[in-house]
């Protein structure tokens, strides 16, 4: 397969909760247009797969997103264009989830979150989505605040309730994280956590991986190609992180990193929507615009994604087989530093699509639209 046909196949999916309201644990900034429903959520995700044209899917998150009819709502984004992607799951806004959700020592407490987790495989049914996105932030602040053992004995009961629920076309994705809001232990808080259950559930339930959910230093591209060799990666979230969970655009802090990611999945023959990894973004756009913050985002996936595709394999394995390590990290640099725009504008065109996404969304007037028309009513957003 060439290089533009595979970028043509790739699918970047979209989240809800990306266009509307976030900012910081402190304050959360208010911008003008916003959507304030989930239809109009799926209004903006449609203005962005117009223009860039690999991005026909939308996350939605429940219950930011939560409607009366849900086969209403997959067939309003339809009819713009788009599909529902992945059904996430919030089992950490409620009160009741302050000493933890599935991991809760009040069984209560547990029963409850269990049954959002099966209401959001309920909303699958109606949306036609194939995924099921879990993350948990339960966790420990202080030694002796509960049993760990006991903790992980409640996750795996609970990820196999879910899991049994599950049809045939449908999976569960688990996604892990080091820390916050817990800071003593988190009951999932890395990746071989999150493999271990997935592994005792079978083949309905894979890893995801949220590039901004590890500590500084980590070689995520490892962890990439452990799941991979395994086939127990099942998504991306894609976003930045300088430090932490920043949640800032993909490829804004370390462009060099989601290359290397890319490659590892290039060279796994895994970019392909039939190899079943859901690539999304997963991001917070707290000072930017939103709509084309994730422009850009998708665009920082698709450069990645090209530089990776460039990469000379066949004299990548004959100089790691000589033991030439330089020689074999000069044919990554020498792709990495490869200036692909030019390429993908030709491949837009050729798309029918304007090469440069970013100029056609400010001379769409898309932007204007929206602050005229989204006045009153409660914009979209998490906290206060």
């Amino acid at each position: 397969m060439s290089v533009k046909d595979a970028l043509r196949e790739q699918r970047i999916e979209t989240p809800s909760w990306a266009y509307g309201n976030s900012g910081t644990r402190f304050k959360v900034f208010a911008q003008q247009g916003v959507p304030r429903t989930p239809y109009e959520k799926i209004d903006d995700a449609a203005v962005v797969h117009r223009l860039t044209g690999v991005a026909p899917t939308v996350a939605l998150h429940i219950p930011w997103d939560k409607v009366d009819d849900y086969g209403k709502l997959a067939s309003y984004a339809r009819d713009r264009g788009v599909a529902l992607g992945a059904i996430n799951s919030n089992v950490f806004q409620d009160d009741d989830y302050k000493l933890g959700s599935v991991c809760h020592p009040d069984a209560a407490v547990r029963r409850k979150a269990i049954g959002h987790l099966l209401e959001c495989v309920d909303i699958m049914d109606q949306t036609g989505s194939r995924d099921l996105k879990l993350w948990f932030a339960d966790g420990l602040n202080y030694p002796g605040q509960d049993n760990i053992r006991a903790r992980q004995d409640r996750l795996a009961e609970a990820l196999r309730e879910t899991c049994e629920r599950l049809g045939a076309d449908q999976r569960m994705l688990l996604e892990y994280k080091f820390f916050e809001p817990a800071f003593y232990t988190t009951d999932v808080p890395d990746w071989g956590t999150a493999y271990a259950h997935c592994l005792q559930l079978g083949e309905k339930a894979q890893v995801v991986i949220d590039t901004g959910h590890h500590a500084p230093g980590t070689n995520i591209e490892f962890i990439v190609s452990f799941l991979l060799r395994a086939n127990k990666l099942g998504a991306f979230d894609f976003n930045s992180r300088f430090y932490a969970d920043d949640d800032l655009m993909v490829g804004a802090a370390d462009p060099f990193q989601l290359f290397r990611i890319m490659h590892e999945i290039v060279l796994a023959d895994a970019l392909t929507p039939a190899a079943g990894i859901a690539f999304m973004l997963d991001q917070c756009h707290n000072l930017e615009p939103k709509i084309p913050a994730i422009i850009r985002s998708v665009l920082n996936v698709q450069e990645a994604t090209a530089k990776a595709l460039l990469v000379d394999h066949e004299a990548l394995a004959q100089a790691q087989q000589e033991g030439d390590v330089l020689g074999a990290n000069a044919v990554l640099m020498d792709a990495y530093n490869t200036d692909v725009r030019p390429l993908l504008r030709e491949l837009r065109e050729e798309m029918g699509l304007d090469p440069d996404p970013m100029a056609a969304y400010r001379r769409s007037g898309y932007a204007e639209q929206i602050v005229r028309e989204r006045v009153g009513g409660d914009a979209a957003g998490w906290g206060a």
